[in-house]
């Protein structure tokens, strides 16, 4: 019966261990997963611990690539299972990977859509209602997006009036070379696509386009 020559930890990653049985690879896994299947040299390897350990190896391995696509990006969990889903990767796998992310405190939706609100707020002037909507297809619950929300606007004191406004003024700026009009009809266009409101975007439209030396009266 063919038997375990080797428990070899690979150069890249130390934590991860390459399982040579009769002197040739057939995994790369965990400490954990060694532990667990009471892996060592010279135990005999049966058609039933083969496939254990290959089951095991295939799971470790997805979890790394989620962990990766999650260390290169935040996600929330039903982005990240979806990504993964798309890529080919078996869903029990992805499930398994998910939970043990979050377990791990590595993959959380409450911080994710704090980071992600905050930074659509402030960076981009992105409303509340542009924020739901890239939560939701991002796959966060509503409550939990209404809640991260509802703490960055209140830590950053965002003033959404403000910064509809500010908005405005800078995107006036590359649109000297059109007439009244076109300016407001891009304009609008632009801060709606950012979530603000009609009267939002009237108002600040007569304040910047009256402030620039145009027309300033709501169409």
């Amino acid at each position: 019966m063919p038997v375990i020559t080797a428990l070899t930890p690979d150069s890249r990653r130390p934590s991860r261990i390459a399982v040579l049985v009769d002197g040739a690879p057939i995994a790369t896994v965990s400490f954990e997963i060694i532990e667990r299947l009471g892996l060592r040299v010279g135990l005999a390897v049966d058609d039933g611990l083969r496939e254990a350990v290959k089951d095991a190896a295939e799971a470790l391995r997805v979890y790394d690539r989620a962990a990766n696509m999650l260390a290169a990006r935040g996600r929330s969990a039903a982005e990240l299972r979806r990504l993964l889903v798309r890529k080919g990767e078996p869903a029990q796998h992805v499930d398994a990977a998910i939970e043990r992310l979050v377990a791990q405190g590595y993959l959380d939706d409450a911080e994710f859509a704090r980071q992600f609100a905050r930074s659509k707020a402030m960076g981009a002037g992105h409303a509340r209602f542009r924020l739901r909507q890239e939560l939701a297809r991002r796959g966060v619950a509503r409550a939990t997006a209404d809640e991260a929300i509802d703490t960055v606007f209140a830590d950053e004191s965002v003033d959404e009036g403000a910064i509809v406004v500010e908005l405005a003024r800078k995107k006036l700026r590359s649109l000297g070379g059109v007439d009244v009009p076109t300016r407001r009809r891009r304009l609008y266009g632009f801060l709606s696509r950012r979530g603000y409101d009609p009267d939002a975007i009237r108002r600040a439209l007569d304040e910047v386009l009256l402030d620039a030396g145009g027309d300033g009266a709501s169409a």
